[in-house]
C-alpha cells in the first residue's frame, strides 16, 4: 500500500498529451488554446469615438469659441469624413472613426443643438477627450492570448475579433465510465430492498461534462467472463476507463484479475487514505484505468482529486492549489491522508474551511452539506484549528 503522495506521482507521471485538434472556435468554449493568438491589426484600429455627440478641434475651444456650426454627420461603420472648415464640427455616433481634422468629442450632455448648431454649455473641455486613440489597446502582432489559456466567453470574443474561425486546441481523451454489480439498477427503476440505483456513473459523467469530456457509459453484472470479454474491447477503445466497484477483497470484485489477465500494467492497488483506500490505477497502451471503490464518496472523490490531475497534465497546464483554513481541531489518528469533507467561507479574503462529518464513504447525500475536502496529512493525528491545509474544491 503507498501513501496519497506517491499515488498522485505515479498517475502524474503516467499522464501523456492528448494530442491537439483544429475545432469551429464556435465549440472551443472550455478548451485549453494550444497556440498562441496575436493581434492582426491595432486594437482599436482607428481613432474611435466614445461617446455620442459632436467631433471638434480643441484648439477652436481653447481660442474661446462657443458655437459650431455642424457640417456633416460621422456615422459607425461610415467611411471617414473630412471637417471642412476648423470652425465648425460634425455630430459623431459611439464607434464611429473620428472625423480627419478633428481631435476631441464633446457628448450631447454637454451642448445645445438648434438648428444645425452647437452651443456649448459652460464646463471644461479637455484634448482629445472621449477618443479612444488606435493601438492604445494594443498593437499590430501583440500576443492577445498565450498557449495554453482556458478558453472562456472572452477568449472568444478576441477570437471573433481577429477573425479566428478555427482554433487548435488540446484534444479530449475518449472516456469511458464503467460501473459493475448486481445490486444496481437503472435511475428510473424501483429497486427492491436489496438493490440501489446506479449514481456513481452519473456523478462521475457530471464531473467529466464539467471538464468538457462527452463520456460514454456502461453497466456489467458481477460476472467475471462477462466482465474480461467487454473490457477487452474497451481497452481497445477509449484512452480512460474510470470504474466504479468490484476493486476490494469481497468474492465478486473481480476487476483486479481481470485486468490482469488482460495484460494491463498494474501501477498500484490501495493507497494509505480514508476514504478510497482500496483504489486501483494502470494502463495498457495508451489507455488509463481508473478503478475506485464501489462507496460513492470514495468514488468522487478519487476522481475530483487523481483522475483530475492526470486531465489536467495531459492537457498541458499547471493547476493552481488552494488552500484553506481549518476552523475547529480535528483528530484523526489512522496513518491515513483523510480528505475531510468541509462547508467552505469567505473570510477577509481567506477561505475557510469548517469540518462537514458525516457516516462514512457510503454516505453521499452528506456531500450535498459541503464544498470540498481538505486534504489532512498522514503523519499527524491531531491538525489545529487557524492551520491552512490544501484543498480539492467542488463547488
Amino acid at each position: 500500500m503507498i501513501s496519497s503522495q506517491e499515488a498522485l506521482e505515479i498517475i502524474l507521471a503516467n499522464a501523456l498529451p492528448f494530442g491537439e485538434e483544429r475545432i469551429p472556435f464556435l465549440e472551443a468554449t472550455g478548451r485549453i488554446l494550444k497556440e498562441s493568438i496575436y493581434a492582426d491589426r491595432d486594437f482599436p484600429p482607428f481613432n474611435r469615438v466614445m461617446m455620442d455627440g459632436i467631433a471638434l478641434a480643441y484648439q477652436r475651444v481653447a481660442d474661446g469659441q462657443t458655437q459650431f456650426y455642424i457640417e456633416n454627420i460621422q456615422a459607425a461603420g461610415s467611411p471617414q469624413r473630412t471637417l471642412e472648415n476648423p470652425h465648425n464640427a460634425i455630430e459623431v455616433m459611439t464607434g464611429a472613426i473620428l472625423p480627419e481634422g478633428t481631435d476631441t468629442v464633446i457628448p450631447y450632455e454637454k451642448i445645445e443643438l438648434l438648428d444645425g448648431v452647437a452651443t456649448l454649455h459652460e464646463g471644461k473641455v479637455t484634448p482629445n477627450q472621449h477618443v479612444h486613440f488606435q493601438g492604445t489597446d494594443r498593437t499590430k502582432n501583440d500576443e492577445l492570448i498565450p498557449k495554453n489559456t482556458k478558453i472562456t466567453p472572452v477568449e472568444m470574443g478576441l477570437l471573433a475579433t481577429v477573425g479566428i474561425k478555427e482554433v487548435l486546441v488540446s484534444k479530449v481523451p475518449k472516456t469511458l465510465v464503467l460501473s459493475t454489480g448486481d445490486e444496481l439498477v437503472e435511475v428510473d427503476q424501483i429497486p427492491a430492498q436489496h438493490e440501489i440505483r446506479r449514481s456513481n456513473v452519473y456523478t462521475l459523467m457530471s464531473l467529466l461534462a464539467q471538464v468538457h469530456i462527452k463520456s460514454d457509459e456502461q453497466h456489467l453484472p458481477d460476472n467475471k467472463p462477462l466482465l474480461k470479454k467487454k473490457i477487452k474491447q474497451y481497452l481497445n477503445t477509449y484512452d480512460c476507463i474510470l470504474c466504479s466497484g468490484a476493486v476490494s477483497k469481497g468474492k465478486y470484485d473481480f476487476l483486479p484479475e481481470v485486468f490482469d489477465e488482460l495484460g494491463v500494467q498494474q501501477h498500484f492497488h490501495k493507497v494509505k487514505q480514508r476514504p478510497g483506500k482500496p483504489f486501483w490505477f494502470g494502463s495498457k497502451g495508451s489507455c488509463s484505468i481508473f478503478a475506485f471503490p464501489g462507496n460513492p464518496v470514495s468514488t468522487f472523490v478519487g476522481a475530483l482529486y487523481y483522475f483530475s490531475a492526470w486531465y489536467t497534465k495531459g492537457l498541458g497546464i499547471t493547476p493552481k492549489e488552494t488552500k484553506a483554513v481549518l476552523t475547529e481541531d480535528v483528530i484523526f489518528k489512522p496513518e491515513l491522508t483523510y480528505f475531510l469533507q468541509v462547508k467552505l467561507k469567505s473570510n477577509s479574503g481567506s477561505l475557510e474551511a469548517t469540518p462537514i462529518r458525516g457516516n462514512g464513504s457510503g454516505d453521499l447525500a452528506n456531500l450535498a452539506l459541503a464544498d470540498a475536502f481538505l486534504i489532512l496529512p498522514a503523519n499527524q493525528e491531531k491538525f489545529n484549528k487557524g492551520t491552512l491545509y490544501p484543498l480539492v474544491q467542488y463547488r
